[in-house]
Parts: structure tokens; sequence; C-alpha cells
């Protein structure tokens, strides 16, 4: 009793998707997606200083005066920079509420992006209030 060409095909698709169902689940196994706003490190919550801990993501920093609006759509903040108070890094943030530090002069930690518009665009991570 021969198999059919058919019945072999079925066989062969269905062994496939269970291969493919398997390999997915051990690459998910083995590295879980990040989830955006989520970060690896402990949350910092004080009267001068919120946001993340995790100096892997959130690597880059700068000091200034937080300003609202961003550049053309490009983040909804933005830094005046103490070193050079012609220019401005543009901000984001996953992890804080930069509404709070409006017009405060603060340091700022997060993660550089290229933006379109912006020379500097920045997720931020932590603030704190420089006295």
């Amino acid at each position: 009793m021969s198999l059919s060409p058919k019945v072999w095909l079925s066989v062969l698709i269905v062994l496939i998707v269970l291969l493919g169902i398997g390999a997915g689940y051990l690459l998910f196994r083995a590295s879980p997606p990040q989830i955006a706003g989520t970060t690896t490190g402990a949350m910092i919550k004080t009267a001068t200083e919120v946001g993340s801990t995790d100096t892997k993501t959130f690597r880059d920093s700068a000091a200034g005066i937080l300003k609202k609006d961003g550049l053309n759509g490009e983040g909804t903040h933005h830094l005046v920079l103490d070193s050079n108070p012609k220019n401005s890094a543009y901000l984001i943030s996953s992890v804080v509420d930069l509404d709070e530090f409006v017009d405060k002069h603060v340091e700022i930690w997060g993660e550089t992006f290229k933006g379109s518009k912006a020379p500097w665009l920045m997720d931020v991570g932590r603030v704190k209030i420089i006295e």
C-alpha cells in the first residue's frame, strides 16, 4: 500500500509548520522581546530625580533648561543645552513625564536616535533637577 503524492505533500506541509512553530518557541524562550518603554534597571523617584537606573539603555546625557515643544513634529520637548545655549536636544520619553520639569534646570540621561529634522533626538529615561 503506497501513499499518493497528495498525502506526502500534506504530511510534508504539516511537518514544516510544526518545525516552524517549534523553532519560534525555542527562539522566544532564548531571548524574550523587549517591550517599548521597559528597562532593565530599577526606577528612581525622589524629589529631585525620576526615571530608570538602566545605564546601558540610557547612556547619553546632557544638561540644560527643559522647554515644551519639539521641532517640526519631532520630540515633545527640547533641552536648551548648557554647553551651547544656541543648540537644543529634542526629547521624547518612554519612561518619564517631561511636563513635570518644564522651565527647570535639569540633567537628563537617554538614548539618542537619528531624527529626520532634529539634529539631536533623545528618548529620555531619567531626569534630575540641578539646583
